[in-house]
Formats: C-alpha cells, sequence, structure tokens
C-alpha cells in the first residue's frame, strides 16, 4: 500500500506504466465536472469510476482484496477512513475469490487511516482494504477509483 499527495505523484510514476498512466489521468481531469460512473480508459487496462457518497460506519465496512486489479483511489473533495491489513495477516475470508467481479471478502480488520482530499492510496493484491468508512460522522465525499491491471 503507498500514500501520497497527487502533487507529489510524479513520485510513484516508476512503478509501473499502469500506474503512471492513472496518475497522469488523476492529474489530467477536473472530475468535480463530471458525473458518477465508470469510464474505460485504455479498453479494460485502465477504467476510471468516479464516485459520489457519504461515508459509512465501520461496521459496514466491506474488506477486500483483487488480484487483477490495482486500485489508486484519489479523493477528491472530503476525507474518509479507510481499513487496511496486509494479506499475511488476512482476517477469515469471507466470501472466496470472485474471478468475475476480481474481489474476495474478508472478515473486518482493525486498522485504518484517514485518505483525505489530494492524496491516492494504492493498493495491490496483498492488500486488503476497506474504504468509504466514517471517522465519527458521516461526510459526503467524491472519490475516483482507478483499476489499473496487472502486468504479468
Amino acid at each position: 500500500m503507498i500514500l501520497e499527495l497527487l502533487s507529489r505523484a510524479d513520485r510513484c510514476d516508476s512503478l509501473s506504466p499502469g500506474i503512471a498512466a492513472a496518475l497522469r489521468y488523476l492529474r489530467s481531469v477536473d472530475f468535480t465536472q463530471l458525473p458518477d460512473g465508470k469510464m474505460e480508459i485504455d479498453g479494460p487496462r485502465l477504467i476510471a469510476n468516479v464516485m459520489r457518497y457519504r461515508t459509512k460506519l465501520p461496521e459496514q465496512a466491506v474488506w477486500e482484496s483483487h488480484r487483477k486489479y490495482i486500485d489508486v483511489q484519489y479523493v477528491v473533495t472530503g476525507e474518509e477512513r479507510i481499513g487496511y491489513v496486509p494479506l499475511e495477516n488476512a482476517p477469515a475470508v469471507q466470501m472466496a475469490y470472485s474471478e468475475a467481479k476480481d474481489v474476495m471478502f474478508y472478515e473486518p480488520g482493525r486498522d485504518t487511516f484517514t485518505l483525505r482530499a489530494g492524496q491516492f492510496a494504492i493498493f495491490y493484491p496483498e492488500d486488503i482494504h476497506a474504504p468509504s468508512l466514517a471517522d465519527g460522522e458521516s461526510r459526503d465525499v467524491m472519490k475516483v477509483v482507478m483499476k489499473v491491471v496487472i502486468e504479468n
């Protein structure tokens, strides 16, 4: 897992061509002018999902991991808590991996961090995460999740 400011995203460009493309896209678009929804940026290799929502209570958290895609989660406005646990410390599996949806669900973990407007987090397959959580009171958030296909 990587946490960084979008203003310093060039430091992460060398991670992979897909991540570099996702970060370039995030730096080049005014997401406040776009409607919610998924958009293919480079076919299924790079997808942007624009979302507006209210954060939810920690007990409503969905702890997940992916195998085919890396998540680059960028908060445009607002802030949220995100649960995080490395795969080697994974809680019990709640739902087996779905290849069609590229997701596996887990029992809740405990550790969280705050993702604020202007920051992004990169979650690899070995990073279990639970986004969209409230820190006390529920808040409005606008976020873009870039799905970056993992190069084999």
